[in-house]
């Protein structure tokens, strides 16, 4: 298949598009090279893309609404993994500008782009920081997503509500995916495993939120591509016995679904931050300090669904997966 893959230079969208690749799709790749973190890193991911077969690079802005339009038009993708996005809880906080052009005006355009163009399906990234001051686990894609806590998750259950709107007005197959905390290879620099390793062998001591007690559904990256890949084979259909006396979030009359993907259990961050300890062999200097604006204390996937309609089932033990990280982030950053 031709698949549009956006924000492909970005941690998810390289692994994806990679994968994409070795079982014989051709990858039409998008990103605009941001300099939100390190440039460099994900010049680096796209090298590792360039030159195979069957991949084709497109720097382009999403909000860029000539120039998707143009995109669309000249490549005619099957379908669209749509993982190009603002990212960030706390640079929202100071930053919101950049999630409405981003997050919100550019999901339009791709959604545009897919109603022009005939797509198959399109496949979109959410985030289970819509679930914001919900507290009942584990988070359920059934429940009610209605109270934000930073305009990042609000920019996200917008795309949500877009996604729904295109679904119901002009048939598009549309599919959610709520991603938990993705770490491993490749990763972002802004996210805490990537600031741990550096502080730790530095020497240097890590701020640790919430005084320590945070939990997250940390997911590794492998098993997050695999979701993603079996999402996108599976086009979303209408459920026949969706009824607006009790609406459910996750499904429509509409060919729209919602899932979680994440690794189905919480992690104590202290426990994470223990087994980044054993791995890079230094232990960390901590610096406790209180909540931070838009956090929430803990997530936690409900990822039956998932498992029940495309077989997906994480297969990634913490401690295994934070020991690739570091494998990788030694060999990476010497």
């Amino acid at each position: 298949m031709r698949i549009l893959v956006t924000g492909a230079a970005g941690f998810i969208g390289y692994h994806t598009a990679e994968a994409l690749l070795r079982r014989g799709d051709e990858v039409i790749a998008l990103d605009n090279l941001n300099d939100y973190y390190d440039v460099g890193l994900k010049q680096a991911r796209l090298d590792r893309l360039e030159g195979r077969e069957g991949f084709s690079f497109h720097k382009l802005d999403l909000a860029d609404r000539e120039g998707m339009e143009s995109l669309f038009s000249a490549q005619k993708p099957t379908r669209v993994v749509h993982l190009g996005a603002q990212a960030g809880v706390r640079f929202s906080l100071t930053n919101p500008h950049a999630y409405i052009q981003s997050n919100i005006v550019g999901t339009l355009n791709v959604l545009e782009g897919c109603r022009q163009n005939d797509v198959e399906h399109l496949v979109f990234a959410s985030s289970s920081s819509v679930y914001g001051a919900n507290t009942s686990m584990p988070f359920d894609v059934h429940q009610n997503i209605d109270h934000p806590l930073s305009i990042y998750a609000a920019s996200k259950k917008s795309n949500e509500l877009m996604a729904h709107t295109y679904a119901h007005l002009y048939g598009l197959p549309v599919t959610g995916l709520r991603f938990f905390t993705v770490y491993g290879p490749w990763g972002r620099p802004d996210m805490a495993p990537m600031i741990f390793s550096r502080k730790i062998l530095a020497g240097e001591p890590i701020d640790i939120f919430n005084n320590g007690h945070h939990a997250r559904d940390f997911t590794y990256i492998d098993d997050v591509v695999e979701g993603v890949i079996r999402t996108t084979d599976k086009i979303a259909q209408p459920n026949s016995q969706w009824s607006g006396e009790v609406p459910d979030p996750a499904t429509s009359r509409a060919p729209y679904r919602l899932y979680n993907i994440g690794n189905n259990q919480s992690v104590e961050l202290m426990h994470f931050i223990g087994c980044l300890e054993r791995a890079l062999g230094r232990e960390a200097k901590k610096n406790f300090l209180p909540m931070q604006p838009g956090d929430v204390p803990k997530t936690y996937a409900n990822v039956d669904a998932l498992v029940a309609d495309v077989g997906y089932k994480p297969a990634t033990p913490i401690e295994e997966g934070v020991q690739r990280f570091v494998d990788w982030y030694r060999s990476h950053y010497g």
